[in-house]
């Protein structure tokens, strides 16, 4: 078979180095920036059946001997699905490394587990093997995608290292994991359906050699179903420790974005009730940025929280019984909308070459708890501010940032401020149910 691919062929098969170059080729104006090796380099599994290629899956075909071949049509569909994305370099998604999370070694003979490929990638970076790898100069791809070109690193203090990628790019990868398990699944079921079928006075017989053979599934993958409120009501403390419940999220779309699979049960730390399944972008941007244990960060995230996308996310947390209940927000998403909308007229600006721009980094402390609302008291200032270089904006007590709240909630998102009140107090926790840590590292997705 010929090397060179035709212009304008929609159909047939090509080699696996003819694959790479077709990919590259016609994803070379895509925002998603991709790599060369898609298809004979490390994370390929070209010769288990399949290759990823962004969220798509390609199945590989072997020809007589020890050749492998794909066909060029799904290349081309693939290489279209990756140039309708668009990527946002600034939309960051923190990736690793993440506490208790242990170590897991990941081989061409395992599965995608992209998270734990880049951590163990840069874990050794000061490594002997690290240096040699770069020496052969081994493309650094997941699923054709060329993740160094776009990895964002960030120190904080000095000492501890945060590694991030846009939030296109981790949808993108979280997609072909789950599209991978789908099509593992689907091959494993078509092929004991077939054994069983088979029968047993006739053992098979090698065909003709000359003969190519596909290993892809004849039957479709599953789709994700849309989360209905399975889960409402549910204690996080008692399902997280169900052997079944990693399995049964993962049948779900996240229940924000609704386009991505799910992967994490999401809850609220405060009342301990289970919120809904969510995918690890929507997690991760969810999830507070914390200073300390009574201090966040309030980087730019949070507009999509409470401005773009603020209808689903005030939906999402008003899923817990308690927050629902007292038309409120836990403490940290609370904190936060009060420094990043309630005192936004407050933050000092400074010229900038298209009008003003909020200058230093905004962030907010508390003092006490929710549990004790009158003591309870909110520290709103900025950091690194040419006018101080820690300025107090204001103080705000708890009771009156969670009425703040209430208003603006009223006038932001009726429809869930009319679902909220106190006469949804039934079945709440009579006291704080705290989050009951695996320490076992099993199950890690689960939180």
């Amino acid at each position: 078979m010929s090397e060179r691919v035709m212009p304008g062929r929609t159909d047939g098969l090509i080699t696996l180095v003819a694959a790479d170059a077709l990919w590259v080729d016609l994803t070379a104006a895509s925002a998603v920036p991709t790599a060369s090796g898609a298809f004979t380099c490390s994370p390929a599994r070209a010769r288990v059946g399949y290759v990823l290629l962004g969220s798509h899956v390609v199945a590989t075909v072997r020809a007589s001997g020890d050749q492998w071949s794909v066909p060029e049509v799904e290349v081309r569909r693939a290489a279209a699905e990756l140039n309708a994305v668009g990527m946002d370099r600034q939309d960051l998604v923190r990736i690793g490394p993440f506490r208790r999370a242990p170590r897991q070694e990941c081989n061409k003979e395992t599965p995608l587990r992209w998270r734990q490929r880049i951590t163990g990638e840069l874990q050794d970076l000061g490594g002997p093997e690290r240096a040699a790898r770069r020496e052969v100069g081994r493309p650094y791809h997941l699923a054709g995608i060329d993740w160094r070109q776009i990895l964002v690193e960030q120190t904080r203090d000095g000492t501890q290292r945060t590694w991030w990628l846009p939030r296109a790019v981790v949808r993108l990868l979280d997609a072909a994991e789950h599209a991978e398990t789908q099509w593992v699944q689907a091959t494993r079921t078509h092929q004991a359906s077939a054994t069983v079928t088979q029968p047993p006075s006739h053992p098979r017989q090698a065909r003709d050699t000359g003969r190519r053979q596909t290993t892809s599934p004849d039957g479709p993958t599953t789709s994700l179903r849309p989360y209905n409120k399975e889960l409402e009501g549910q204690l996080y403390s008692v399902l997280s420790r169900k052997p079944a419940t990693s399995r049964k999220v993962a049948g779900w779309a996240c229940a924000v974005c609704r386009t991505a699979p799910a992967t994490v049960l999401d809850h609220c730390h405060e009342h301990g009730y289970v919120r809904a399944p969510v995918c690890h972008s929507c997690n991760t941007q969810e999830r507070p940025d914390h200073l300390y244990s009574n201090d966040i960060r309030v980087a730019n995230r949070y507009t999509r929280l409470f401005h773009t996308d603020t209808h689903d996310w005030l939906r999402h947390w008003h899923r817990c019984p308690g927050c629902r209940a007292r038309t409120t927000l836990p403490l940290p998403h609370l904190a936060a909308w009060t420094a990043h909308i309630a005192c936004r007229s407050l933050r000092p600006t400074h010229r900038a070459p298209r009008g003003r721009k909020p200058c230093g980094v905004l962030h907010v402390s508390w003092t006490g708890s929710q549990n004790a609302p009158r003591s309870c008291l909110l520290t709103v200032a900025v950091d690194f501010c040419p006018s101080g270089e820690h300025r107090v904006l204001t103080r705000v007590p708890y009771r009156e940032a969670a009425e703040r709240f209430r208003t603006w909630l009223a006038e932001t998102a009726p429809a869930v401020a009319a679902a909220a009140g106190p006469d949804r107090l039934d079945d709440l926790p009579a006291q704080f149910r705290p989050v009951i840590a695996d320490t076992s590292g099993k199950d890690l997705e689960l939180f």
